[in-house]
Parts: structure tokens; C-alpha cells; sequence
């Protein structure tokens, strides 16, 4: 339990804020209009806000960082070819 109230409470951000207040704006919205196309979608950012997550998920667009061995580069990465008849 400790961990949901961590998240919920922590990390609040500009974009999480923003997500929070489309959210919102949206479910008013379409309550109003009486569309529920438009809710649903306001279910969407109401998710991402409350979770913290993002179109990708959790660390979706993730990069790792650099092991401390040599890595090489694209351009030294050998290439196969292979002859085609």
C-alpha cells in the first residue's frame, strides 16, 4: 500500500500535470456532450496521470547507458555480404 500512495503522491511533473487537467477536461466534456467516445478517451490521460506512465509504458523509450568496455561504433561493426545468384 505504501507504494501506491508513493506513486500517487511523488514525481509530479509538468507533463503528468498536464495529462491530469486533459484528463479531467475531457471526461467534463463529454460528459456534458453526452459522448462516451470522448470519456473513454479521457479515461486514457486520466491513466497515464495517476501512473505515471507514458504512451510506452513504464521507461519505454528507455536508452542504456555505455558499458565501461570498449563498445564499437556503426561504423566499425563488420558487414556480411552475401553473393546472390
Amino acid at each position: 500500500m505504501n507504494t501506491i500512495k508513493q506513486r500517487l503522491l511523488t514525481n509530479w511533473h509538468l507533463m503528468r500535470i498536464f495529462r491530469l487537467t486533459m484528463g479531467i477536461w475531457l471526461l467534463v466534456m463529454g460528459i456534458q456532450a453526452r459522448d462516451w467516445m470522448v470519456g473513454a478517451f479521457s479515461v486514457f490521460f486520466l491513466y497515464q496521470a495517476i501512473t505515471n506512465t507514458g504512451c510506452c509504458g513504464d521507461q519505454g523509450c528507455y536508452a542504456p547507458r555505455k558499458k565501461a568496455g570498449k563498445q564499437l561504433s556503426e561504423a566499425e561493426i563488420p558487414v556480411e555480404y552475401e553473393e546472390v545468384k
